[in-house]
């Protein structure tokens, strides 16, 4: 299991690194570079755009890579999926500016975000369901929760770079080719990933299915459509607070509170981080307490907590700052720690992969996508920008209620005793 784990971990913060980068770059650079005909505020939203379109691919490629996966194995999806995601970050490091290549700039940057999106659509679904379905019931939460660090450990190595690189930089020499050496490291990290994985083993859950679903997708709207919904609802919140924290309040501390580039990506790592570092404990408590009361818990805190981070921001104060990025990280995780674990357990096997990362992925359409672009255009006028903190909360509340109508399906011999480790879900 340490193995696995850890193979599924480096996976994952590779892809997200590839995924994260370019919301980074979106925040800072991309607008004037790729869109310098707009005002600087149409600037910005193109750019987060762009950015939404990775999400939109998301769930196509659930679909794509969980046909592969319920099909031939989690195995193959994992080497597919971050293949294809490392080189569509490379390139986009390569892709000229619009003052050198015109109209045709934005549009290959549109058309390699969307495979980028295509390859981290896959590589969800076949992380986690490595680590859960190879996992003792009874420690399922915990070893699933390790792919869930991958996000905070990719978000760090993206905005480490980028920050080492703004504070080493001259503003002029980062738009001109700074900003493009996170995405040509993007390859080196691939390779390192793909190479971790190249000794991985197939999940006994599959290798025990007997007859694998012809069409996943076709069983899974046939049968689990209201499941896939009410999950995708439910994780919408999670998207919706974490791209809040990293990329717009980005945007918004730099642009519109005259915060140093350094200072806020130093009070979101430093929130992340954390995150990070605290989501395998919140995952035993959800192998001890359940899934549902977890997502339950954490979903009330959000929504408690969204006016008083934007408060918070507001003040430009690094050290208030961090504390309302802080806050609503913790409550994120709280959700998400579990939620490896509990997604695969609501879908029976064999169309496990295309249930739960359809699920996963639509969330990121309905939260990751939109955020950034409502977050800014709401933003826009004078005084804090309540109108971002009454749409995160409306989320939560949407989340709240999706998580009240899902089951719970920690294994009831596991719940009865934690040394149980034989019960499956």
């Amino acid at each position: 299991m340490p193995r696995l784990a850890a193979a599924s971990l480096a996976g994952t913060a590779v892809e997200f690194y590839d995924f994260f980068v370019y919301g980074t770059a979106a925040a800072l650079v991309l607008g004037p570079l790729f869109f310098p005909t707009f005002s600087p505020l149409a600037g910005t939203l193109a750019a987060f755009g762009t950015f939404a379109v990775g999400f939109v691919a998301r769930p196509l490629g659930s679909v794509l890579f969980g046909h592969v996966g319920d099909r031939y194995g989690r195995r193959p999806v994992m080497f597919a999926s971050l293949l294809l995601t490392g080189l569509a970050t490379v390139l986009v490091g390569c892709v000229p500016s619009y003052a050198t290549l015109g109209v045709a700039a934005p549009v290959l940057l549109l058309v390699l975000r969307f495979l980028q999106g295509l390859g981290l659509g896959g590589e969800w679904g076949g992380a986690v369901l490595l680590t859960a379905e190879h996992a003792p019931a009874a420690r399922r939460g915990l070893w699933a929760s390790f792919p869930q660090i991958g996000p905070a450990v990719g978000f760090l190595l993206a905005n480490g770079v980028m920050l080492a690189l703004s504070a080493g930089l001259s503003d002029d020499r980062f738009r001109e080719w700074g900003w493009r050496v996170p995405f040509w490291a993007a390859g080196l990290l691939a390779a390192g990933g793909l190479l971790l994985r190249s000794s991985l083993a197939e999940t006994p859950h599959f290798r025990e299915i007997g007859e694998p679903a012809r069409l996943p997708l076709a069983e899974v709207l046939r049968g689990h459509w209201r499941l896939v919904l009410l999950t995708a609802g439910a994780l919408a919140v999670g998207y919706a607070v974490f791209y809040a924290v990293s990329t717009w309040s980005l945007a918004y501390g730099t642009e519109r509170l005259g915060v140093s580039r350094t200072a806020m990506l130093t009070c979101i790592m430093a929130a992340v981080a954390i995150k990070g570092a605290v989501t395998p404990f919140a995952a035993m408590l959800g192998d001890r307490y359940g899934r549902r009361p977890l997502c339950l818990i954490g979903c009330t805190a959000t929504a408690l907590w969204m006016f008083p981070m934007v408060a918070l921001l507001q003040t430009g104060e690094p050290l208030l700052m961090f504390a309302g990025f802080l806050g609503a990280m913790l409550a994120f995780i709280t959700m998400f720690a579990v939620v490896a674990a509990y997604l695969p357990e609501l879908y029976e096997p064999r169309v496990r992969c295309t249930g739960a990362a359809v699920g996963y992925n639509l969330a990121g359409v309905l939260g990751g996508a939109l955020t950034p672009i409502v977050a800014t255009a709401v933003a826009g006028g004078s005084g804090p920008p309540w109108g971002v903190a009454a749409y995160l909360t409306g989320i939560a509340l949407l989340s709240l209620a999706c998580f009240a109508l899902l089951p719970e399906t920690l294994p009831k011999r596991v719940a009865a005793d934690p040394a149980q480790e034989g019960a499956a879900a």
